[in-house]
């Protein structure tokens, strides 16, 4: 029987683009990612944190990103995230930052640095105010120049991929990670009628056939569910907490407000009262 896998679960994820039997994958998915920003297509490359099974599946906490060389020495981090929070922004910076500044080690110059090139994969929002789904973040100044073209940051929003037809490899692989789940190897759509994504496919049913790796994929969701429940609290107490310091302040306004008419209101009071002793006198 096989079971449905999810290939934006993070072990899943590591497992088709990490793992040393699916090198391949992971040069096609680079390829169709930066195939606009490489000077030449990556032909090889070096895994630098494989896909360890036990490793992944042990450990909550594990490193699950998928780092990489290429014969260049170019290096690539692949990230998939499924939950945004507040700082991540701030992560994704982090993590190119860091593995950009690895690269030197003690009495090597500057000149040895490389492009460092990072993917993020996200099933929500980063930028709820742009509908694109598709960023490239780089070293640039405010009239478009850059100030060392050493790479960059991809973020790829796929809860705004909607192509209905596939005309490139990227496409083809947001496509994959938003709907594979749902597919029979028996019956593949016609986009999916590739090398890359039937070996794809045979690395979503070892998870789904295996009955270790499958009750271990269970408990990863499970672990991810939980997350969700907790970010969604999060969500909400901190939702109440704004909606309480709103109303708080709609308070002090309004307080603010009666408390200036009525010092409005004894100021006219009293010009009234100087303007009958005038009178009067």
């Amino acid at each position: 029987m096989r079971h449905p896998i999810d290939p934006k679960v993070d072990c899943v994820f590591k497992a088709l683009l990490g793992s040393e039997d699916n090198r391949a994958l992971l040069i096609h998915f680079l390829n169709a990612v930066l195939v606009d920003d490489l000077p030449d297509p990556i032909t090889e490359v070096e895994i630098l944190n494989p896909y360890n099974e036990r490793e992944t599946f042990s450990d909550k906490l594990t490193i699950v990103d998928v780092k990489a060389r290429d014969a260049t020495r170019r290096l690539f981090q692949i990230e998939i995230q499924l939950l945004v929070f507040a700082d991540l922004a701030s992560r994704i910076l982090y993590g190119w930052a860091d593995l950009y500044s690895q690269q030197l080690q003690s009495g090597q110059d500057h000149r040895e640095l490389k492009p460092t090139y990072a993917i993020w994969i996200l099933d929500q929002s980063l930028r709820r105010d742009d509908s694109a789904y598709a960023r490239r973040y780089r070293m640039r100044d405010d009239r478009g120049y850059d100030l060392i073209d050493h790479g960059g940051i991809w973020v790829l929003e796929l809860n705004k991929f909607a192509a209905a037809q596939v005309e490139t490899e990227r496409e083809r692989w947001l496509k994959f990670f938003k709907e594979a789940e749902r597919f029979d190897e028996a019956t593949l759509p016609d986009w999916m009628h590739t090398a890359e994504m039937r070996q794809a496919m045979s690395t979503l049913n070892a998870f789904s056939e295996k009955e270790r790796e499958y009750h271990a994929y269970q408990a990863r969701q499970e672990f991810l569910r939980q997350q969700r429940g907790i970010q969604r609290e999060l969500h909400e107490a901190r939702a109440a907490e704004e909606a309480e310091r709103q109303a708080k302040e709609a308070e002090r306004r309004a307080k603010e407000a009666a408390l200036q008419a009525k010092e409005a209101a004894l100021a006219e009071v009293e010009r009234l009262r100087a303007l009958l002793k005038q009178k009067g006198a």
